[in-house]
Formats: C-alpha cells, sequence, structure tokens
C-alpha cells in the first residue's frame, strides 16, 4: 500500500511515457530535484524566455537556504503529538513574504508552504496578525502544506521544513521532490542546517543548496519588481542576520508603504495580473479538518498519517 496506482501499473509492466523535459522551473531551480529523475532535462522555453534569465528583484539568489537558529531560546515545539511547529521559521517565511509583497510582487504569485499542519496554522496566525489587518499588503495566494500544494505551481515559494531535532517525514524522498519542485522563479527555504544537511536521503539536494550562504541574500538596491540583473549576477550581497532583522526591514518598509497612501509599484509584466481577493486567498475550511486525517484526491497528510504518492 505504500505505492500509487500509477506505480503499480508501470512495475506490471503496462506500456507508458516517461516525460524528459521540465517546463516549469528556472534550469537552476529544477537541478535541485532533477536527479531523481532519468535524463529530465528543460524545455526550450525555460531555456530561452527572459523571464527565467533575469533576478528576482530585491534578493541576490534565486534560491537559497536560510538557516534559522532558536527563536528567543526555543526551536521547534508540538503542543499535541505530531503537530510541530516552530515560531522562529514562521515569523521569518512572513517577514519575507511581506519584503516580497511590498517590493511590489503580487500576492497570488506567492505562496508559503510547511511540512506540518500544526506549523501552517502558525503561519496563518502570524499573517492574521501582522499582515491581514493592513490593505497594501494583506495574505498571500496560499499558505497550506507540501502535499496539499501537489499538482500546483507559484512564480514563488516560502518553504518552513519546521524540525529542528528530527528530519520526520521528509526523509522520504518523494515529498522532497514535491516541495523543491512548486517553485517557478524562487525558492527560499527555510530549516535548521545542522539537521538537513546531516540526512543522507536528502543530501543531493541540500548540497546544492549549502553552495550558497546560509544566510538570506539581498540586493537592497533594487527597491521596486524591476530589475535587469541577470539571475548569475549576484551583487551587492547584504545577509541578513537573522529573523528580527528581517522583521525590522519589512516593518520598515510597511511604513513607508503607509505613508505613501498604500502605493505599489509594479513591473509592466506584472500588471495584467489579477489581485488575489482576501477573503478567498486563504483556505479556512481546512482548518477545521483533524490533523492526519486524508484530504482531497491527492491524499494530503500533514502530520502521522500515510501517504499515497500519485505520478505529479
Amino acid at each position: 500500500m505504500d505505492q500509487s496506482l500509477f506505480t503499480r501499473f508501470v512495475r506490471l509492466g503496462i506500456p507508458y511515457i516517461e516525460l524528459n523535459a521540465q517546463g516549469r522551473a528556472r534550469p537552476s531551480i529544477a537541478k535541485l530535484y532533477n536527479w531523481r529523475y532519468r535524463d529530465l532535462g528543460d524545455l526550450p522555453y525555460v531555456k530561452v524566455e527572459a523571464i527565467f534569465h533575469r533576478a528576482n528583484a530585491g534578493f541576490s539568489y534565486e534560491y537559497q537556504l536560510v538557516d534559522v537558529p532558536d527563536y528567543q531560546g526555543r526551536d521547534e515545539s508540538a503542543p499535541s503529538p505530531c503537530f510541530y511547529q516552530n515560531e522562529g521559521e514562521a515569523e521569518y517565511v512572513v517577514s519575507v513574504y511581506m519584503y516580497l509583497h511590498l517590493l511590489g510582487y503580487p500576492a497570488n504569485k506567492i505562496s508559503i508552504l510547511t511540512t506540518y499542519k500544526g506549523q501552517k496554522l502558525l503561519i496563518r496566525d502570524v499573517i492574521n496578525k501582522r499582515c491581514v489587518p493592513y490593505d497594501f499588503i494583506g495574505p498571500p495566494s496560499k499558505v497550506t502544506t507540501v502535499d496539499k500544494f501537489q499538482g500546483q505551481q507559484n512564480d514563488f515559494i516560502l518553504l518552513s521544513l519546521v524540525r529542528t531535532r528530527f528530519v520526520g517525514h521528509l526523509r522520504d524522498v518523494r515529498r522532497l521532490v514535491v516541495a523543491m519542485s512548486r517553485a517557478r522563479l524562487g525558492l527560499y527555504v527555510f530549516c535548521r542546517r545542522s539537521l538537513f544537511e546531516q540526512c543522507y536521503e536528502l543530501q543531493p539536494t541540500f548540497q546544492l543548496l549549502l553552495q550558497r550562504p546560509d544566510r538570506l541574500a539581498l540586493n537592497l538596491n533594487e527597491i521596486t519588481t524591476y530589475t535587469e540583473r541577470h539571475v548569475e549576477d549576484t551583487r551587492p550581497i547584504h545577509l541578513v542576520s537573522g529573523v528580527e532583522e528581517e522583521r525590522y526591514m519589512s516593518h520598515q518598509f510597511d511604513q513607508q508603504n503607509g505613508q505613501q497612501n498604500s502605493t505599489t509599484v509594479y513591473h509592466a509584466m506584472d500588471i495584467d495580473i489579477p489581485t488575489v481577493p482576501h477573503e478567498s486567498s486563504i483556505e479556512e475550511e481546512e482548518d477545521t479538518k483533524m490533523d492526519g486525517s486524508v484530504n482531497g484526491q491527492n491524499g494530503d497528510v500533514s502530520a502521522c498519517g500515510s501517504f499515497k504518492w500519485g505520478s505529479r
């Protein structure tokens, strides 16, 4: 029962066609997970389109692992069994979302993912406190679990891995691949480096992530979403010292936007992107479901339950 129906058909010898090229992400981001597939390359589209070669304005890198130490003396917590939360990562992720949105990136192009339902609810609490009361910020497109986000994508993914003592169910490489393959243009992973870099099963991905600084690298010369900087041009780099500095920077940017009557500057290519209404952007109906229950056709499990992986 640990295999999908699709996998069962393949193992039984049913003829199938295996895709050998991806057309979702920057080729550099695809390297984080293409090692898991046989000869997975890139479609010509992602090699030639300008958007895949242009840097993410305000950020030095298009993907990065951000090491999150204990926050106010606390690491992961579990108010109830399998209900894992990490306040430091929640605060950091929301601060980076605010920074992204206040730069001018549309909220519906940013999704926050996590590997545990307890963390999802904690992140939503932080968003409701720091973002929802302000019309010029509001919530992101979606805050949900990695499992629930199967088959979906977004331009920017902020990923919280939560655990600080044991790797947990991310040790399943299939879940790692889903987590790493949701982003088109920007992927920022918040976790405890010392834990995940030691996990043998995750080495191919984390070896790539750790070739870059483990502190969030920003380009403070770019204050809108417009940039002509090439994705491989990372200078100048400002390394954020931690969640407190990121929260301070977001707060300062927040005040500047408020003084400007909530005016947000968009690059021309973003103008035709509709704004997601606040009421429907966060899936409130999920909050009433029990942890560990299987939801929907994707077989979402966010806590301790088993998970049946599909082919997406």
